[in-house]
């Protein structure tokens, strides 16, 4: 049998307002009653088709998913009750009211229809004005449907778009991660009898912590350990600025440490007016006097493990950079001997809150260094980042850098640049 296409999109006057025309699908094997009420129905403003075959009606519900079943339950091959039972197991877009019609009270099932998934029982003789009522009530369920399968389109529509614009976002902060990442040209670096080894873990995909060491002079290697206030993006654009301006700045060897941190103070506060502002510690180390000429500027205390494994914290604090116009940097200067090292680290380390809800702190940086004595390079960087994690259970809240500064044991200090090159000793291998 050839359906006829569903009309959805027709509109016309009903009650005073514009509604959609609802398809009614009008099962009943009574030739004469199925008439009368599709007038009914048609009068009313609803699409109707009509049929007597149960089976017909099963199919008219696949094909045309129509918006309201009525339904006999005597149907010629398929009950009225099968009718129902069959519609419900079908895959449909929208949801598809069913009413059955009894045509004797004394033989309602009324659990049965319940259980087949009829919306409504209606048991005959019912006059065509209650059952256009109970129709009418069935449009605002349907309406309510639509509306709500309507909101849902549009949050999942809402949700993809969502979704497109987080991958990008993400694309382009993977990009960024690289870009930063690129800024370490490298993570160790030998230096005569100084071996320097960064490390960089970043809370999110980029972070506002950067470390990083360049050549100065023969005999002179700069390093900086920055922090810069915030997480995300704007950290990341702020690194990547001041990054390149402090390798910029500390290569003009006339400028001291203080000076250098005093120069970038005032660059902060001249810049564009920001909430940002930095902790570091920058400092110079005298490969000939194996010396560290340092300023800290709000970081946390550098720490000094000595050869015979004793630990010393050493710094006065300092103000952070950027926040008060001309803040006085004081410079302290360390001599390392062989065995000595020295760790620079940033707050997301010693700040590393437990369980428990207690920091880190000094005590527990102390700690680790003692346990991972044996260990160096990036293998005691390493281990350090899981004991923190550890201790933090997992959790990273913010940005960990370090720089670890190591005169390698029974290593010589490098000759003076006036000294004769036959007068240097062997470098001992890595």
């Amino acid at each position: 049998m050839r359906l006829p296409n569903r009309a959805t999109s027709v509109t016309l006057r009903n009650s005073g307002r514009d509604s959609r025309r609802r398809l009614v699908l009008l099962a009943d094997g009574d030739h004469k009653r199925r008439r009368a009420l599709s007038r009914e129905l048609t009068q009313a403003g609803y699409l109707v088709l009509e049929v007597a075959d149960g089976t017909v009606a099963l199919e008219i519900c696949r094909e045309r998913e129509p918006d309201l079943i009525l339904a006999d339950f005597t149907l010629e091959r398929l009950s009225g009750l099968d009718l129902c039972r069959a519609h419900r197991a079908l895959r449909r877009q929208g949801y598809g009211y069913f009413i059955l019609l009894s045509p004797d009270r004394r033989r309602v099932d009324v659990a049965g229809a319940l259980q087949a998934g009829a919306d409504e029982l209606v048991v005959r003789p019912v006059a065509g004005a209650e059952l256009l009522a109970r129709i009418a009530a069935a449009e605002r369920v349907l309406d309510m449907q639509d509306n709500l399968a309507a909101a849902n389109h549009e949050l999942q529509t809402a949700l993809e778009r969502l979704s497109q614009t987080q991958e990008q976002m993400n694309a382009d902060l993977r990009a960024a991660r690289r870009f930063q990442q690129a800024m370490l040209r490298e993570h160790q670096q030998r230096f005569g009898p100084f071996r320097i080894t960064l490390l960089m873990r970043p809370a999110g995909m980029i972070g506002g912590d950067f470390v990083g060491f360049h050549r100065l002079a023969d005999d002179t290697v700069g390093i900086h350990a920055v922090d810069v206030s915030g997480q995300g993006v704007a950290a990341a654009l702020l690194t990547a600025r001041l990054s390149a301006q402090i390798e910029t700045m500390a290569h003009d060897l006339r400028a001291s440490v203080s000076g250098l941190v005093t120069a970038l103070n005032d660059m902060m506060l001249d810049g564009p007016q920001t909430d940002a502002y930095l902790t570091m510690v920058y400092a110079r180390l005298d490969l000939a006097r194996g010396q560290v000429r340092l300023v800290q500027a709000g970081h946390p205390h550098p720490v000094i493990q000595r050869a015979d494994g004793r630990v010393e914290q050493v710094g006065h604090g300092g103000l952070p950079v950027g926040v008060v116009a001309d803040a006085r940097y004081d410079e302290l200067e360390i001599a390392l001997d062989p065995g000595d090292r020295m760790l620079i680290v940033s707050d997301g380390i010693t700040e590393a809150v437990g369980p428990r809800g207690d920091m880190l702190g000094s005590e527990g940086l102390r700690a680790i260094l003692q346990l991972n004595a044996p260990l160096s390079g990036h293998a005691l960087l390493e281990s350090m980042s899981w004991s923190v994690s550890s201790f933090a259970s997992g959790d990273k809240a913010d940005d960990r850098s370090a720089v670890l500064i190591e005169h390698l044991p029974g290593a010589a200090v490098l000759p003076h640049p006036g000294a004769r090159p036959d007068d240097a000793p062997p470098e001992p291998p890595t």
